[in-house]
């Protein structure tokens, strides 16, 4: 037997089914499937104990059709140039399906963060950040990093720390990186925008009666059995949302196991138990079992993996009992196990689309930045007055007084996590559907993932044509 497919084969035999789709330029489809440029970098890092270690680290910037670059960093054992290349790929594509102006990069260092202290993380960001700089791959119009595995808004106010002080004089510094703390230039709603953008993009899903119907079930989320794989920042968030939209959460998994109750678990409760025990084990009322992946095969209507890639394969795959497999992590399934669940029937929601929720609230913090201004900031007071101006109007042509609970539900201008959110929403919903009409346009037998790529093919290929190249 041959060498199982890497990650970027994965992706990139992806993009050649879609490819075949289309009538665009083989040139010009081999030029938006290659990836720019790469750069491997090696450093030296002090650890606290004296000692001297050797660091490898990655940056790959996908597609240059739009600038800046976009696409996290993550810390990493499994960090290596074909990992960070495949989910640069996934960035370039990620972003012309939500419309999101930026081309696809990603980033990553070859550690296991937990094994360091917080200085030592300190001191490793920093130093590859000053690399960065150094080979210009990061700047708020070349590449601007986000969190990823292993990072957070810490790692992310190192590095803009780092670039303003060694590029003190541009006045947009700050838009260097997204995924900052709220102090630092970040924006309301970042930690949790991936997660919401999941429970968005299944809600948009399931709300096609006809869709449903095909599956077997009946439309919306409420009362729909859920599965989460992963509880990270993507995964609690996910579920969070999903129960809170009426979703019956049945099982989860994490590192340590897996747990299963039927009639749903206390999201927060478990969350709760999580942090305080850092396991999932002895929660009370459900069934722990060591097996991280015994989740997947849980009776449910929709499954999120939203931990690594490759976690559903051909071995597990005809064993998922699923109706919908909704992506939360990048690359989660394998192109053989697709598939599979494609000649099941089963509705495979793809990571480029579900899990585009973290890029588009970084653009929105990205504009905030180039702004200088919160948004909120200017229309928010306005429109309290214009339509509490409105109410008085009202109250007086009818002669009956609106109660404050109903004066505030009318008049409360929208600040900043409002409007994040809104237009979080309305970016998830409206690209479901040109996904969703580029499916129904291919005819019979095209799934959602091949259809979201000639989507993004045809946006990427548009904007070459207009520049002349590959008319």
């Amino acid at each position: 037997m041959g060498n199982a497919p890497s990650f970027l084969d994965e992706v990139n035999a992806a993009f050649d089914r879609a490819a075949r789709l289309t009538k665009h330029d083989p040139h010009l489809l081999r030029q938006i499937r290659e990836t720019n440029t790469v750069c491997r970098f090696t450093f030296p890092v002090r650890r606290d104990d004296g000692s001297i270690e050797t660091i490898e680290a990655w940056r790959a910037e996908h597609s240059h059709h739009k600038l800046p670059t976009k696409g996290g960093i993550r810390y990493s054992l499994m960090v290596n140039a074909d990992e960070v290349m495949a989910l640069a790929a996934l960035m370039t594509y990620k972003c012309a399906i939500v419309n999101v102006p930026f081309g696809g990069a990603k980033g990553g260092i070859r550690i296991a963060a937990h094994q360091y202290s917080p200085a030592e993380l300190e001191r490793i960001t920093r130093r590859y950040t000053f690399e960065l700089i150094r080979k210009n791959f990061i700047g708020p119009g070349v590449d601007v990093p986000a969190p990823d595995y292993g990072t957070s808004a810490r790692e992310m106010a190192w590095i803009a720390d780092t670039y303003t002080a060694v590029r003190g004089d541009e006045l947009d510094a700050l838009g260097c990186v997204t995924g900052k703390p709220v102090a630092l230039g970040g924006i309301r709603g970042r930690a949790e925008a991936t997660g919401r953008g999941v429970m968005y993009g299944l809600r948009e899903a399931c709300a096609v009666a006809e869709d449903m119907r095909a599956l077997g079930l009946a439309p919306g989320l409420a009362g729909k059995r859920v599965v989460v794989q992963g509880l990270g920042n993507v995964g609690a968030h996910a579920a969070r949302f999903l129960q809170q939209e009426g979703a019956v959460v049945v099982g989860v998994s994490e590192y340590d196991g897996s747990l299963a109750r039927p009639d749903g678990l206390d999201v927060d409760a478990l969350l709760a138990h999580r942090a305080a025990t850092r396991t999932l084990q002895g929660f009370p009322g459900a069934t722990f079992t060591a097996d991280p992946r015994a989740a997947l095969e849980e009776d449910c209507d929709i499954l999120v993996p939203a931990a690594l890639e490759g976690q559903i394969t051909a071995e597990n795959a005809p064993r998922l009992r699923a109706r919908i497999v909704a992506e939360g992590a990048n690359g989660p399934t394998t192109t053989e196990a697709d598939a599979i669940l494609q000649a099941k029937g089963v509705m495979v929601l793809p990571d480029m689309y579900l899990n585009a929720g973290g890029v588009t609230v970084s653009y929105f913090e990205w504009l905030k930045n180039l702004s200088h201004v919160r948004f909120g900031r200017m229309e928010k007071r306005f429109e309290e007055g214009a339509f509490g101006r409105l109410i008085g109007v009202v109250e007086q042509l009818t002669g009956r007084s609106v109660s404050q609970a109903e004066r505030l539900a009318v008049t409360t201008g929208p600040d900043e996590l409002a409007l994040v959110n809104s237009g979080l929403e309305e970016t998830m919903i409206g690209a479901y559907h040109e996904i969703r009409e580029t499916r129904l346009r291919l005819g019979d037998g095209v799934d959602l993932r091949t259809a979201a790529f000639v989507s993004a093919i045809d946006k990427i290929a548009a904007i070459y044509g207009s520049m002349g190249i590959f008319p």
